[in-house]
């Protein structure tokens, strides 16, 4: 009887060791949140502000520059003479899709089917690389058609504000694909889904800022981006920027 509790008492001890070597790997913060997740957290919050001053600076600048191209004082190409919505879409849609395969990738981890893992990555991946595809071809596009990064302020802004978030899906693809090639060494295992997880919330965060430039670059009419245009100015000299 005795031997048997001193079995059991090693075998507690030895579980609240590795317990406290898991819980060493991977630090919980006050919050209750793995450190590294809510380090992503705050990284996406910042990059919110960021993509917001970008998204401000293009409403500002694209109703000036069909402003002044209508007063036959700036030149073309403005965004209504350029901008094609139906190509877009698709490649807004494709982006959009990438989500749901990021979902199932993260769901297949999770329930150990390392298969299912390196499938609907290579998925996520592949439907980020068409989308950037998309882009590189719209630029090219938009280039042959007299529009560059220093065309006009419409062309310097779109550029900028696009190219911005096409640089965070190509971080997001090689994030993937590395995933996948640690994943075929063994490197990813179930208990590990935190790793994929904080990737999924990058990549989720880059479709939901695309949802956001779809909508206000190529959607809304040239007289609602003038008027929010003017409303962000405003705020800008509000607050000492302008």
């Amino acid at each position: 009887m005795a031997q048997a509790v001193a079995t059991l008492e090693q075998a507690h001890g030895a579980g609240e060791v590795g317990h406290e070597a898991e819980h060493a790997d991977h630090p919980h913060s006050s919050t209750g949140l793995d450190s590294r997740k809510l380090l992503m957290w705050l990284f996406l919050a910042s990059d919110c502000m960021f993509f917001g001053s970008l998204i401000a600076m293009y409403m500002i600048y694209r109703g000036d520059a069909e402003r002044m191209y209508l007063a036959g004082q700036g030149s073309g190409p403005v965004p209504h003479e350029i901008l094609d919505i139906p190509y877009t879409s698709i490649s807004a849609f494709v982006l959009l899709m990438s989500s749901l395969t990021m979902v199932l990738a993260l769901a297949s981890i999770q329930r150990g089917n390392q298969r299912g893992l390196r499938v609907w990555l290579g998925a996520t991946a592949a439907l980020g690389l068409v989308f950037l595809g998309g882009q590189f071809y719209e630029f090219t596009s938009f280039y042959h058609e007299g529009l560059g990064l220093t065309t006009n302020i419409f062309g310097n802004a779109f550029f900028t504000l696009t190219g911005f978030h096409g640089a965070h899906v190509t971080i997001g693809v090689v994030w993937l694909i590395s995933l996948i090639v640690v994943s075929l060494r063994g490197g990813v295992r179930q208990d590990q889904s935190l790793n994929v997880e904080i990737a999924g919330l990058y990549w989720h965060f880059v479709d939901i800022v695309w949802i956001v430039i779809f909508t206000l670059v190529y959607l809304i009419p040239y007289d609602k981006v003038e008027t929010v245009g003017q409303q962000a100015e405003q705020g800008f000299r509000l607050i000492g920027l302008g």
